[in-house]
């Protein structure tokens, strides 16, 4: 609806006298499925996106962001005024290049990317690129949807009402069941299967489970390996070990794998693996090994918190901050 909204409102469809918002901010959890709803809008709608992310919005040269992103809009633009297809500028995760976050230090390029979407905003169909300006120089209109984590830590002029429309993503369970559901009906798998192992998983974001069908292949590609190898990898020669190298650069010899045949069971095991992995990680704590001495926490870097039950040496020595 935001796509369509916007150009009516460029063809004189909506009085002029009507502020219509130029950038949708779709915004909710991690791995939830912003993206992925996103690309199925785009495709059902035949629109051709062109898309910026997050890591695009820094440079060592300063102004370089907030030119890209007018080049990129006025693409959007020719895009669709040259072949005739809807067309729009999308930047993933918005707030993780602009955001504001705790000690985040706001850099020269932060506030001319700010002030840029700002811009565009109130004047849609005149962005200059930098060269001399002409009255006559005028584009068409096309929306801008940005997507994120935590739109509160966005400068606040940007976000209101009058420039972007704000929807939060989060699917409820029903809406979780068909995602999946439409991930794994090719491979065999009874819904109600699906409904069991997202139970299961109650907790995990949805690319967890895009995460878990794509591991379903790893024992085909492992045995693949193996027979190229004339062995598993760890016994086999150093030479015949290349041989999977020279295939994978020349594109030759390549296989084609079959669509595993799912169990439910095979899936719920395969998921306590990744499930351990990422407990393993948020009990590591290796940063605290590399940085003995650290002081950890709101007062020290970044929010982290030490361990409670440190031991030994640790505690004989004074705790100190990066800083002296």
């Amino acid at each position: 609806m935001h796509i369509t909204k916007n150009y009516l409102a460029d063809q004189g469809a909506i009085s002029a006298s009507t502020k219509v918002p130029l950038i949708m901010g779709i915004w909710g959890p991690k791995g939830c499925g912003k993206t992925f709803q996103t690309e199925l809008a785009f495709k059902k709608l035949g629109v051709e996106p062109i898309v910026m992310s997050a890591g695009e919005l820094e440079s060592e040269t300063a102004g370089q962001p907030g030119r890209l992103i007018r080049e990129r809009y006025r693409k959007a633009a020719e895009l669709s005024r040259t072949r005739g297809k809807l067309s729009c500028l999308v930047i993933n995760d918005l707030d993780a290049g602009i955001g504001r976050f705790g000690n985040t230090q706001v850099t020269v390029n932060n506030q001319i990317v700010i002030g840029t979407l700002m811009n565009i905003c109130d004047d849609p169909n005149r962005v200059s690129i930098g060269a001399n300006w002409r009255e006559s120089d005028t584009i068409k209109r096309v929306p801008i949807i940005v997507t994120g984590n935590d739109f509160s830590t966005l400068y606040a002029p940007l976000i209101r009402d009058g420039r972007m429309e704000k929807f939060y993503w989060q699917p409820q369970r029903e809406d979780i069941v068909n995602i999946v559901w439409q991930m794994y009906k090719e491979d065999g798998l009874a819904r109600r299967d699906v409904e069991a192992l997202i139970d299961t998983f109650a907790n995990q974001a949805l690319d967890f489970f895009g995460a878990l069908r794509a591991a379903t292949y790893d024992g085909q590609i492992r045995d693949w390996m193996a027979g190229v190898a004339g062995a598993p990898l760890h016994a086999a020669d150093a030479s015949r070990v290349k041989e999977v190298n020279k295939r994978l650069l020349a594109q030759q010899d390549l296989p084609e794998f079959e669509p595993v045949a799912l169990r439910l069971a095979d899936l719920i095991s395969e998921g306590q693996r990744l499930v351990g992995e990422q407990a393993a990680v948020n009990a590591g704590r290796l940063g605290e090994l590399y940085m003995k001495g650290v002081v950890w926490g709101e007062d020290g870097l970044g929010g982290w918190s030490g361990s409670d039950d440190s031991s030994g040496d640790d505690e004989l020595r004074p705790p100190r901050s990066l800083l002296g």
